[in-house]
């Protein structure tokens, strides 16, 4: 099978293929024996291996290809930039362009000048496509392989790459392998071009050609090879591991003196080894992969007596060597083998071990900066939990920093953990505060602000700064209290509780106004400004989002983004265009809503930029621009996809049924705005679900449902009361009218009552948008009935009104409405 799918690959038919099996099936030899066979074809093959102890690093395994392939830390940095340019000019990619991007990801050193100037989440973005684009130019030069071993321990970015590759690689010379176990499942579905080879224990017939092939010239007896297919289950290192065992012995003590499991097999292999099993110890306890420099290091080994003990242990077929000491790095061939020689050692040797470890990392820069993790790893191993937590921290935030939130929300997790494990101390209660508002902040993005696991973070935020407090050791970062309250203000600002909204953002703003510092009192005004508008009182929320603005830095306050789940001036403009958009300013709203996006991208953090985009999508829907807003969505979509941000998922999805709504297409919108509204519910928001049920409404009433287009415009206008989400009010009363004349029997009066309510309530609230769209349904309707010029007597003044927008699709058809009128 895999060298059919080569031959289609080579054809530049790109294919993915996962191998699946349990530990010891041959994932790893079946990969050999398929190099093997690519020997005399023209081909370049790339490596990247996940860790277990980098589980969530970003990037690790291309890091590590990056060190193999453009050199490590021994090679000066010239070198390897010249040796990347050289790449790139060969497979015609511009060095100028691509370096920059692509030297960190590769652990590739640049100078301070050429380090890039982009923001992160646009820096992230524009290398991973420039690391796609690396292999698949370098696939058209010469059809390529890339194995990647371990999918199971992968971090979420290298999936993320993985994903991009797989489907950028459909039509290029590319065939993409992948192990893994059989527990673990792609986060995305499989393709006309993905395949699957799912590894078995061997039969009978398979185990007795096995240990023939193994025996060579020795022949074993029947019973003996009997004996080894029992006792080995059909697993292909078992098999190997007893044949070589009987190999060795001859047939004395036949099968009963082998050791019954493969990991004392393995075991036996090693103890056999004298004082090599040491070496092999201390390497388990580092991992699968290792240096020799760290190695001799941490046994204090001689180099010639090193050199012996890693030759015994290559020979042995314990550990595969790349390079030459003392520049040589070793790889366990099997992670089974590295288990056996760790679980080998004594509980007190391997602390002391993974101590060593710890120090020997930290000491070393360039590891410690680069791999915060593994550091956290093997202090947690060791036993020195404060060490642990400070390294835990440390990952976490550097994996915050640079939009890595999966991972980043992990490492918090393990930080929380290890607090858990000791007495509790003023310095660790405040440690715990910081790490647990993190994750607080990491969960708002991606698993939704009112989901159960951030509400409950949050709570216990909350929890541990009020027991604090009342110990007298508030935390000394009065920030991370107004973040919890915040966040906590965010969930029912989601969850769409209007009158606890309102309450705990004037609380948030008293108790800012009482410390006499900037950030708390803009987040203040900013959150009271958010919940009046949403609650209907437009004109005053508004205000107050104008005061909050004024006081925001651009130079001092884009830090402080991953401390509020978003950027605050972002928060700002995206409510403020909805605002100034209902108080019947579309071009001021406009310019919020260009000036958000574009200031999202410039500080490069995911969460900012897809409530940006999430935000410009809404209005510009509202203002009849349909592209910019479907560009928007797409891009909010493949966004949040790559960042496994689930509420914004389903915004992205709604957005598009709300589209295909207003651009003719009901029978679409209908399953993409239901399948929005479900994934949207499972976050725990109910977040512009009046304004969400509109749109379907509408869909089902353009198909003549008219019972289904009822039934979602009363559900609107339940929300609305029962959430006090009244800002869009108006609009649910003018949809409702409008469904009752599109019914099979129209209710003219009925109509007219919902109307008439639709312009009472913009009235009402300024919402001088509002009020223009429920004058043009009134006078559509009073036009019909023989009443043009008191239709006309309505419309106008609304209208003349306006002094900006008039490109605007309302604007627009409310003046071919009029000029009609007085025809």
């Amino acid at each position: 099978m895999l060298l059919q799918r080569w031959e289609r690959a080579r054809r530049g038919d790109g294919q993915l293929v996962l191998i699946i099996g349990e530990p010891g099936l041959g994932k790893s030899r079946l990969m050999e024996e398929f190099q093997t066979r690519l020997r005399d074809t023209p081909h370049t093959w790339v490596e990247w291996s996940c860790s277990q102890l980098l589980q969530n690093t970003p990037l690790h395994p291309i890091a590590e290809w990056g060190r193999e392939r453009f050199g490590g830390a021994d090679v000066p940095a010239e070198q390897r930039i010249a040796e990347l340019e050289s790449t790139l000019t060969q497979i015609k990619l511009d060095p100028i362009e691509n370096v920059p991007l692509l030297a960190t990801l590769l652990a590739v050193p640049l100078p301070k000048e050429r380090m890039p100037t982009l923001a992160p989440e646009d820096l992230r973005r524009r290398q991973l496509g420039a690391l796609t684009a690396i292999l698949i130019a370098s696939a058209r030069l010469q059809p390529m392989v890339l194995a990647l071993e371990d999918l199971h321990w992968a971090d979420p970015s290298t999936l993320d790459v993985l994903r991009g590759i797989a489907e950028s690689g459909a039509l290029a010379p590319l065939i993409v392998l992948v192990s893994t176990r059989p527990e673990f499942r792609l986060p995305w579905g499989m393709r006309s071009h993905h395949g699957t080879i799912s590894l078995a224990p061997l039969d009978r017939d398979q185990v007795r050609h096995m240990v023939g092939n193994l025996a060579a010239h020795h022949v074993l007896a029947k019973d003996m090879i009997d004996g080894v297919t029992e006792r080995t289950g059909g697993v292909p290192l078992f098999i190997e591991e007893v044949t070589r065992l009987l190999l060795e012995r001859g047939e004395q003590g036949g099968i009963h003196s082998i050791p019954p499991t493969l990991q004392q097999s393995l075991t036996a292999r090693l103890d056999r080894l004298g004082s090599a099993r040491e070496v092999a110890q201390i390497g388990a306890v580092i991992g699968r992969d290792f240096t020799y420099w760290l190695l001799r290091t941490l046994t204090g080994m001689d180099d010639a007596s090193l050199q012996a003990a890693l030759d015994r242990l290559a020979e042995a077929d314990i550990l595969l060597a790349r390079g030459l000491p003392p520049q040589s790095d070793y790889r366990f061939k099997h992670a089974l083998i590295q288990d056996a020689a760790y679980e080998n050692l004594l509980k007190s040797r391997r602390q002391a071990l993974h101590c060593r470890v710890a120090e020997a990392l930290r000491d070393n820069a360039a590891t410690a900066a680069a791999e915060p993790e593994l550091l956290a790893h093997h202090f947690t191993q060791a036993g020195m939990t404060e060490a642990a937590i400070e390294w835990w921290g440390k990952a976490g935030q550097r994996s915050l920093e640079s939009s890595a939130l999966v991972e980043s929300a992990e490492q918090f997790r393990r930080a929380l953990a290890q607090i858990a494990t000791l007495p509790a101390t003023t310095g660790l209660r405040r440690e715990q505060i910081r790490a647990q508002v993190a994750l607080a902040n990491a969960l708002m993005t991606i698993k939704g602000y009112a989901a159960p696991e951030t509400k409950a973070a949050l709570e216990l935020a909350r929890k541990l700064i009020e027991q604090a407090e009342a110990l007298g050791e508030p935390p000394e970062d009065p920030l991370l209290v107004f973040s919890v309250l915040y966040g906590v203000w965010g969930v029912d600002r989601i969850a769409v509780n209007g009158d606890a909204m309102r309450d705990l953002s004037a609380q948030f703003l008293a108790l800012a106004s009482k410390q006499s510092a900037t950030v708390p009192l803009m987040n203040g005004h900013r959150i009271v400004g958010v919940s009046l508008l949403l609650t209907g009182d437009i004109s005053e929320g508004r205000e107050s989002l104008d005061r909050a603005i004024t006081l925001y830095d651009p130079v001092e306050h884009p830090t402080l983004a991953a401390r509020f789940a978003v950027d605050i001036a972002v928060s700002i403009w995206c409510y403020r265009s909805i605002a100034l958009w209902l108080l019947g300013y579309p071009d001021a709203a406009l310019a919020d809503t260009k000036r958000v996006v574009q200031h999202a991208r410039g500080i490069g953090q995911a969460a900012s930029l897809m409530f940006a985009l999430h935000h410009s999508s809404l209005t510009q829907i509202q203002f009849g621009h349909y592209a910019a807003a479907n560009a928007d969505a797409d891009e909010l979509a493949v966004l949040a996809e790559e960042k496994d941000a689930s509420l914004w998922k389903a915004s992205g999805l709604l957005w598009r049924g709300c589209l295909l709504t207003m651009t003719g297409k009901a029978s679409d919108a209908i399953p993409a705005i239901t399948a929005g509204l479900a994934a949207l519910r499972s976050t725990g928001s109910t977040m512009w679900m009046p304004l969400l049920l509109t749109y379907l409404a509408r869909a089902h009433s353009a198909l003549g449902q008219s019972d289904e287009a009822r039934r979602c415009i009363g559900e609107a206008m339940t929300a609305v009361e029962t959430a006090k989400e009244r800002w869009c009010e108006s609009e649910v009363n003018r949809v409702a009218g409008e469904i009752w004349l599109r019914s099979p029997d129209p209710d003219r009066q009925k109509a007219e009552d919902y109307f008439r309510r639709a312009l009472t309530v913009a009235r009402t609230q300024q919402a001088r948008s509002l009020e223009l769209r429920a004058a043009m349904s009134m006078a559509r309707l009073w036009r019909d009935q023989g009443k043009p010029q008191q239709a006309r007597e309505l419309l106008a003044p609304v209208y003349d009104w306006f002094t900006e927008g008039f490109d605007t699709l309302d604007l627009k058809e409310a003046k071919a409405l009029l000029n009609s009128l007085a025809s």
